[in-house]
């Protein structure tokens, strides 16, 4: 499959890392704790990557603006999620401990590429 725009983001990239590590974790837990948390810790977190590919491909600054917002509050629910695993000894300090550096700077980044919508946004209303 060709790479699209969306694909070279490194924060896309990255949110792929996460979501495919979760995956990794969740597809081992019983029925149970899949279908109780697991289930929503995935959701949350495929939701962070597919909002970031569907705002690129909205064709608006806006669009993709409110879709970058929308990945960032997904990757908080994914925070809760893992949060309720990990309370309810679904997961280990060692996967909470591979995890939390993918957590800590996807926010971020994602803080970044906003920023980085805005910017160009803006200077391409300015050129009119």
């Amino acid at each position: 499959m060709k790479n699209t725009s969306f694909e070279n983001l490194k924060v896309y990239q990255m949110s792929e890392v996460l979501a495919d590590n979760i995956w990794d974790i969740v597809i081992k837990w019983d029925s149970f704790a899949k279908d109780r948390v697991g289930k929503q810790v995935i959701r949350a977190t495929d939701s962070v990557g597919a909002n970031i590919a569907e705002g690129t491909g909205r064709g608006s600054f806006q669009d993709n603006r409110r879709f970058v917002k929308i990945a960032r509050g997904s990757l908080f629910e994914t925070r809760h999620w893992l949060r309720r695993a990990y309370r309810r000894k679904f997961l280990i300090d060692e996967q909470i401990n591979e995890l939390k550096p993918l957590l800590s700077n996807l926010a971020p980044m994602l803080n970044g590429y906003l920023r980085l919508i805005g910017d160009s946004s803006n200077e391409l209303r300015t050129k009119d």
